[in-house]
């Protein structure tokens, strides 16, 4: 079922709860609920709280793989104290 949340203009989590709790209230009743034109504010809002893929229906993007870091090596001078 699709939550159509055009006339929203408060992009905050209290609307985000609002609509998280109606979508989990959808799922007991065997039903899913799609927010459906979203302002830009408040799909950032969704997505900062890691609700894209549940509220708005798309896969939530993964964070890019660190490089894995190599050691440095120090050159040190022969009377340099150890650390």
């Amino acid at each position: 079922m699709d939550c159509d949340v055009d006339h929203v203009r408060c992009a905050d989590f209290a609307t985000v709860d609002a609509l998280a709790r109606a979508s989990l209230n959808a799922r007991r009743l065997g039903a899913r609920l799609r927010v459906v034109n979203a302002t830009p504010e408040l799909e950032a809002v969704i997505g900062f709280a890691g609700l894209e893929e549940v509220l708005l229906g798309r896969r939530q993007r993964q964070a890019e793989e660190r490089e894995e870091a190599f050691g440095v090596q120090e050159r040190r001078e022969a009377d340099d104290p150890a650390v």
